[in-house]
């Protein structure tokens, strides 16, 4: 009798592991399995990851490069695992994100992909919407680059928009201080009044309607409920969602909403597993605004920041 494929992977909200970590990924694959472990109670779990027990592998990335370079997408598709690809492609900014190649290599990278797998098969994310000052000047934000990034995806045949406003978290401060500390700008993020993120989402979504990309809003449950009605191209994500993976891929993944998400923001996702670890596995991207464990935040608790 031939086993249910139910398991859906993502590989990894905890950190980027196509861009910094693919070789260990393909280790753990060819072992079929993987041992996670919570990153609140510490607890180990052994998933098993064997083709015939996994309905699909969703990765999140900024960086498909090294991915692409070791022919993982080829490898992995060889070996029967379906693939989705979430991918964070923002204006460029050596302030908020320092460890990135440029914009049109990252666009060049989504077009593999979609060329690869189908455009179907890839959501951009525009995420975080990040306000800032930097020392006494106005506040600045990270959308320059937006109306770009969307006609390149548009011309890629990508449909899927996702976004959200940054959320303030204590490891952000203490970054921001450290980089004041050492000679780099005083950086203050700053949260819009909710009026003005959702005509800002509103304009955003008119923008993308006209490029048959629809903006679908990531833990925005508020702004979500009071959209104003002329804006009908704005949707609630699920970043991880089974019903659209069985229609893209088929077999029978579990489509049950995953209550270890941020539910009561709007978080829409279906459940999975969640490879990879905060602690074992740090981002080398180095965001400024990221809520996940970087290089740079192991440098500060060493006291070796320079």
């Amino acid at each position: 009798m031939t086993r249910t494929r139910d398991n859906i992977i993502s590989a990894s909200r905890r950190t980027d592991i196509p861009a910094w970590y693919t070789p260990w990924f393909l280790e753990q694959i060819r072992q079929k399995q993987f041992i996670t472990v919570n990153p609140f109670t510490r607890k180990p779990k052994q998933v098993d990851v064997r083709p015939e027990n996994t309905h699909s592998i969703v990765f999140w990335s900024k960086n498909y490069g090294p991915f692409l370079d070791l022919d993982a997408h080829k490898i992995l598709g060889d070996m029967g695992f379906s693939l989705f690809f979430n991918f964070t492609v923002n204006s460029e900014s050596l302030l908020l994100e320092p460890g990135l190649p440029g914009l049109d290599t990252r666009i060049a990278q989504a077009g593999m992909l979609a060329d690869r797998f189908g455009p179907e098969a890839v959501a951009w994310r525009f995420d975080p919407i990040c306000f800032y000052t930097r020392g006494t000047r106005s506040v600045e934000n990270n959308l320059s680059d937006f109306l770009f990034i969307a006609d390149a995806m548009a011309d890629l045949g990508i449909t899927v928009c996702v976004t959200s406003f940054y959320d303030a978290y204590r490891k952000v401060g203490i970054r921001t201080r450290h980089l004041a500390e050492t000679g780099g700008p005083l950086i203050c993020f700053t949260d819009p009044d909710p009026a003005d993120k959702q005509l800002l989402l509103c304009d955003m979504a008119k923008q993308l309607e006209q490029k048959r990309i629809r903006l679908h809003l990531c833990c925005e449950k508020n702004l979500f409920d009071k959209a104003k009605p002329g804006c009908a191209n704005i949707f609630e994500n699920a970043c991880i969602n089974g019903p659209f993976l069985e229609k893209l891929y088929g077999g029978s993944p579990d489509t049950r909403r995953d209550s270890g998400q941020r539910a009561k923001k709007g978080c829409r996702c279906t459940r999975s597993i969640d490879i990879g670890s905060y602690q074992d596995h740090p981002c080398y991207h180095n965001c400024l605004f990221c809520y996940a464990h970087t290089e740079m935040d192991t440098r500060i608790k060493q006291g070796r920041l320079q």
